[in-house]
């Protein structure tokens, strides 16, 4: 079984990677993944007491002073707090304030703690500069030298305290080659060389950058937490004639949940008692800006808050396996998930640092033998050490992943880990299911044709009682259209549904096929010559011949035609894989605008013409309903699904889209080719800057301020370059 556990006071990501290998060849632990941003820790196996102590002997031997414990419950007091201005009265306008002021409290608390923290870090930064800065002026312009002397000792102390105390620490542990003794042996060699300022830049810059990395990843942070703090803690349930306040755990199926105005849904169910229609804001869910009004009948999500006065929901599901509590399950443990690109980080990590330690104790050593000039070779091998720790890498390339994936969730698009994520980056085409995919999947009844006496009534009369056992939507509709319009239906006494063809059965004493011309070829039933009208077309057959037909049509989506067109310009090729007649397949295809078009399909056949695809275009995404394509979704590259289909999709799919619209999958596509690039662009910049130093060092020409600006000054640059995922403007235009 997977457990999460909290790792406390981990502040380096190269350390964090070391402790994830090391837990995992623990024995009794099958895999050990680490979520740095979250700092949580996913562990599968059989944990008891001593296995948690020997893991925090193992991540303490890493690093000092680290923690893995189990994590307290957090409680989330602003969840059923009022996030939108409504208007009320009486005692209900005074719950709602109180709740207002708890919410005003924890969230100001926050705040303050969150200043002194940045406070904390702020003051000793600034005193550092201005000790530094005066350091500067008495050396270069009043030219009094111990004066400079004593103020550069002062701004290293103050800036390079934490750097200090750690380092004691650690090799009081007897932990040696972490980033914080390199950079103390680099800065304390420079102080013996004379090259002061060079020594107080480093752990200058070096702060700095700490400030810029917690400042990233807290953003980042933050947008995997905004989501998965989206959980009600508690709800007002239906007790007798009254209604308590109950935490949310306690909701069970069945239950009747009071919404209030401003209150956010703490579960799935469906509304009761709102015939004029109620607004709710959908859009912590599935990104949507705009309300949906809803009715009496009309399931909601968990996560929505209601815009409108109160109204009861009937709970279909349980707190914890409602949506919300899906889709933060889904985000957190995809934070959690690491892409191939990450992998190699990890493994270049680990021969990158000694090798640059070596290179460094090659160049103070062989070339002051053969010139004799021990401090330039020794202050050109200090900036080898300055440049030895792989963190920028190490941290900036996954928060790229980690900022894809928050940005994605605030949009409504759950990617189901970094790989997902980083395979989407390298999709060429993508496939589209038709029905509820490209189109609404709203079926109306659109022409009735009779071939002999039957009336229109006893065609739809017919044909209904056959197809109410079907789940098909072309059924349903049929169904649906007798029954709102009160003809009769009898029950069948024998109903056979035939995958991808209709329905046989045996109503009053006769045999009835339901169907498509399929059905009707393989029992030899002859059909009238004509055109065939456009649309779902259910042909009657009744003892082996046709009496009628009735065609059922389906309308495209709005933003169907807009999708494909972005997907285009994205450099995507485009396909639609339906079961459907050729005929509705290109009606819908061409005015999609499809590059290709392939129609009655089984099952089976969208799968072989996946794998037809791939070889044709090269990576391909499939965008299906996640109800009758799981295995379709699981056969490509990558498998989107719409959340219709809700559990098969989280189940099945790489990625789910919380909004039904074919445009979510613009969206990702736009997402993961960002990050994908961003990624990249952090791997060749850092190389790229370090293998200068190293060049520069290894020809005698080094550059203390050039190996700070390589270590920290690069870090800050790909940690900024990395949150810039995080910006979800981009992705919806």
């Amino acid at each position: 079984m997977e457990k999460v556990y909290h790792i406390s006071d981990l502040d380096c990501a190269h350390c964090g990677a070391k402790i994830e290998e090391a837990l995992g060849k623990l024995e009794g632990i099958e895999s050990a993944v680490l979520n740095f941003p979250l700092r949580k820790l996913h562990i599968r196996g059989n944990i008891t007491d001593e296995t948690l102590a020997l893991m925090n002997e193992t991540a303490s031997s890493i690093e000092p002073g680290v923690r893995i414990h189990e994590g307290e419950h957090e409680h989330h007091h602003h969840h059923h707090g009022h996030e939108h201005h409504h208007e009320c009265s009486g005692d209900q306008c005074h719950e709602h304030e109180h709740e207002h002021e708890h919410e005003h409290e924890h969230s100001h608390e926050h705040h303050h703690e969150h200043g002194e923290s940045l406070a904390g870090e702020l003051v000793p930064l600034i005193a550092g500069v201005l000790l530094f800065a005066g350091a500067l002026i008495a050396d270069k312009l009043a030219d009094i030298f111990p004066l400079a002397l004593g103020l550069y000792i002062a701004a290293y102390l103050v800036l390079g305290f934490n750097v200090l105390t750690v380092t004691v620490k650690n090799l009081r542990a007897g932990k040696i080659f972490d980033e914080n003794f390199l950079m103390t042996v680099a800065t304390v060699g420079a102080f013996v060389l004379g090259e002061y300022p060079e020594a107080v830049g480093v752990v200058l810059f070096f702060r700095i950058g700490e400030l810029f990395e917690d400042y990233a990843v807290s953003r980042s942070r933050k947008a995997i937490t905004d989501v998965t703090s989206l959980r009600v803690d508690e709800a007002e349930v239906l007790r007798g004639d009254e209604f308590v306040r109950v935490h949310a755990e306690e909701v069970q199926v069945g239950d009747v949940l009071r919404i209030k105005a401003g209150e956010r849904i703490a579960a799935d169910g469906i509304i009761e008692g709102a015939e004029h229609g109620v607004k709710i804001d959908t859009s912590a869910v599935n990104g949507e800006p705009v309300p949906l009004v809803a009715y009496s009948g009309d399931s909601v999500m968990s996560g929505c808050i209601s815009l409108s006065d109160s109204f009861r929901l009937r709970v279909t599901a349980a707190a914890e396996d409602s949506m919300i509590s899906k889709i933060a399950r889904a985000v957190e443990t995809a934070s959690a998930e690491k892409p191939h690109i990450d992998r190699f980080i990890t493994r270049f990590a680990k021969i990158y640092t000694p090798a640059v330690i070596a290179a460094a104790a090659f160049t103070a050593i062989v070339p002051s033998l053969i010139t004799g000039d021990w401090s330039k070779w020794i202050y050109s091998a200090l900036t080898f050490l300055v440049i030895s720790c792989p963190c920028a890498l190490v941290l900036s390339v996954p928060l790229a992943y980690f900022s894809g994936i928050g940005a994605a969730s605030k949009l409504g698009i759950l990617f189901k880990g970094g790989a997902s994520l980083e395979a989407l980056g390298k999709v060429k085409a993508v496939a589209f299911d038709k029905t509820g995919t490209l189109t609404d999947g709203t079926f109306n009844i659109t022409d009735i044709q009779t071939f002999g006496e039957l009336s229109e009534t006893e065609l739809l009369s017919i044909c209904g009682s056959c197809e109410q056992t079907s789940s098909h939507p072309v059924a349903e509709r049929i169904t649906e259209h007798c029954r709102g319009n009160s003809i009769p239906l009898t029950e069948p006494a024998r109903t056979e549904e035939l995958a991808g063809r209709g329905i046989s059965a045996e109503l009053g004493g006769k045999r009835v096929l339901c169907g498509n011309e399929r059905l009707m070829a393989e029992n030899s039933v002859d059909l009238p010559a004509g055109e065939v009208p456009v649309g779902s077309v259910v042909y009657v057959a009744v003892d082996g011949r046709a009496v009628g037909r009735i065609v059922v049509s389906d309308s495209m989506k709005k933003t169907s035609a807009a999708a494909v067109g972005a997907l285009r310009a994205l450099g995507c090729r485009t396909a639609m894989l339906t079961g459907d007649k050729a005929a509705n397949a290109e009606a819908v295809g061409r005015a999609a605008g499809v590059d290709d078009i392939r129609s009655e399909l089984l099952p089976d056949g969208k799968l072989a013409e996946i794998n037809k695809l791939r070889g044709q275009y090269g990576s391909l995404m499939f965008v299906g309903d996640g109800i009758n394509d799981a295995p379709v979704l699981a056969g490509a590259d990558v498998g989107g699904a719409m959340q219709t289909g809700a559990d098969l999709a989280l189940e099945a799919a790489d990625v789910v889209f919380m909004s039904a619209e074919p445009e979510s999958a613009v969206r990702a596509k736009r997402i993961a080719d960002k990050t994908l690039r961003i990624a990249y662009e952090n791997i060749i910049f850092a190389l790229a800057v370090k293998a200068v130093v190293l060049v520069l060092g290894l020809i005698g020409h080094p550059s203390m301020w050039f190996a700070v600006f390589a270590d920290s000054g690069v870090a800050m640059l790909l940690i900024l370059n990395s949150v810039r995922v995080l910006g979800t403007k981009a992705y919806t235009k």
